[in-house]
């Protein structure tokens, strides 16, 4: 999958609205700003805000939605809640490949469940030694948070990774700079939901109709691997997916 652009008039309005990521000559700004992909749409169903992302932060190699048809699913793992395994088995027996993002703690405490989806093709993304907002840190501070995790994760797994989803969702031009010199590409979104509350989890059969409606071209999905409903819901979010004529990949950033 390649990386969708919008239009250059687009690109204009987006300079206008979102002044705190204006690119400059100068060192990168680094006003933190959080990320969110808004609720309009265009005609293809793919969030306005997230094509913006795009265009803005595309130079940072910093995607919120990507090319072709394909859907991808990623899951940030924070901590374990018992649902991660039977993910995995929806994922192989429906034959998805997803982006699991670990945090350093989840990459320590579930060696089992890292390996098994390295084992069976998935990717593993970096969320941060320790899920810190990189705005807020030294530059100093940035690398480590980035680098540590990375440098464990190919030490213990024997695994690269290359693909960064920013914690909490924040950033700034310098942050996706820095986590660019680190060889990384950042991936945010272009559709998630209020799912990471364990104790007020989403009704079940509005969750379905949600997730299942927010499919369009390119769709880079966040799930969180601690929600029941998630767990629960995830077959027939893929059947149903897949029903409306679109398919499921690994991001080709």
């Amino acid at each position: 999958m390649k990386i969708r652009s919008a239009t250059a008039a687009l690109m204009s309005a987006v300079m206008m609205l979102l002044p705190c990521s204006a690119v400059s000559a100068q060192e990168p700004d680094n006003t933190l700003c959080g990320y969110g992909q808004g609720r309009e749409v265009d005609e293809n169903n793919c969030p306005v805000g997230a094509m913006m992302f795009n265009e803005q932060f595309g130079s940072y190699s910093a995607y919120a939605v990507t090319d072709g048809d394909k859907i991808c699913l990623t899951f940030d793992q924070g901590y374990e809640n018992g649902f991660t395994a039977p993910i995995l088995d929806t994922l192989k027996e429906k034959n998805v490949k997803a982006v699991f993002f670990l945090t350093g703690d989840y990459a320590k405490r579930n060696k089992e469940l890292v390996q098994r989806m390295i084992d069976e093709g998935h990717i593993i993304g970096n969320h941060g030694m320790k899920h810190a907002s990189l705005p807020k840190l030294s530059d100093e501070e940035t690398r480590e948070e980035i680098m540590s995790l990375h440098d464990y994760v190919k030490e213990t797994y024997g695994y690269e990774m290359k693909y960064f989803r920013p914690p909490c969702g924040e950033y700034s031009e310098k942050a996706l700079a820095q986590v660019q010199s680190c060889g990384y590409k950042t991936l945010v979104w272009s559709f998630a939901y209020c799912d990471w509350n364990v104790n007020d989890q989403p009704d079940r059969v509005q969750s379905l109709e949600r997730v299942s409606g927010a499919a369009h071209k390119g769709a880079i999905y966040l799930l969180h691997s601690v929600s029941e409903t998630n767990c629960q819901i995830l077959p027939e979010v893929i059947d149903n997916i897949r029903a409306a004529g679109f398919e499921f990949g690994l991001p080709e950033v």
